[in-house]
């Protein structure tokens, strides 16, 4: 066979600029926190008011003067995505859960990533960093010190669905924790609950927000775009 038979030359694959270093957004990504403001942002049907101070924002205290403010969530909606976000967990205080816990959620609130400080701090292992809670425990723990900058890359591709409500195709997460794979194309059982069985909670559903939480933990969080896939 002459091997030209086997190349493709159109349409041409389209350019993307990569960021300068790792981390820096590429020239199509959506920028959805650059460290100076929240447009993009909100808390529930108002603006989100997290503080910013030197390029970050922190959860904001649930028993402070913004109290109601249970987590932030995008104006925009996404289905399948490719997201960087880098965050950073409080001084060490308590132990399991209670130390540094946050999350960040796909598809309005459904299925979670868990954020929290398992730096020398044990906990059941799909709830620890980088887990797709009660689902996927990480393959390695990649958790720096409390009070260190450390990033999730994450690829979410979101489901399709059966007449039936049932999943067609399930919905994946893959994650690089500070650059190490640590969820390798998981496909996810249902919605992440804290109680129950996540197959029980399946209902079709399209785009939604990508959602911060708020645990009570001050969780700081800078440099955020996305791509969408």
């Amino acid at each position: 066979m002459d091997p030209k038979l086997t190349e493709i030359w159109d349409p041409e694959v389209p350019v993307v600029n990569p960021g300068h270093k790792y981390g820096d957004a590429p020239s199509d990504a959506i920028v959805l926190f650059d460290g100076t403001n929240l447009d993009e942002w909100k808390s529930g049907p108002g603006d989100a008011t997290w503080p910013i101070a030197n390029d970050f924002m922190t959860v904001v205290d649930k028993n402070s003067v913004a109290k109601g403010q249970a987590g932030i969530s995008t104006k925009r909606k996404f289905g399948s995505v490719q997201l960087h976000l880098e965050w950073r967990t409080p001084p060490a205080v308590g132990n399991g859960q209670k130390r540094g816990n946050s999350g960040v959620f796909f598809s309005d609130g459904r299925y979670e990533v868990q954020i929290l400080d398992n730096y020398n701090n044990r906990t059941y292992k799909n709830g620890q960093a980088a887990s797709i809670y009660k689902q996927s425990p990480p393959l390695v723990n990649a958790c720096r010190k409390p009070e260190e900058w450390q990033s999730y890359d994450i690829i979410y591709m979101a489901p399709s669905f059966n007449k039936d409500g049932s999943y067609l195709v399930p919905p994946t997460i893959t994650v690089l924790h500070n650059g190490v794979l640590v969820q390798n194309a998981f496909k996810l059982r249902g919605p992440t609950k804290f109680r129950g069985i996540p197959e029980y909670f399946v209902k079709p559903h399209g785009d939604g927000s990508i959602h911060l939480q708020n645990h009570g933990n001050p969780v700081s969080y800078r440099n955020i775009w996305v791509r969408e896939l």
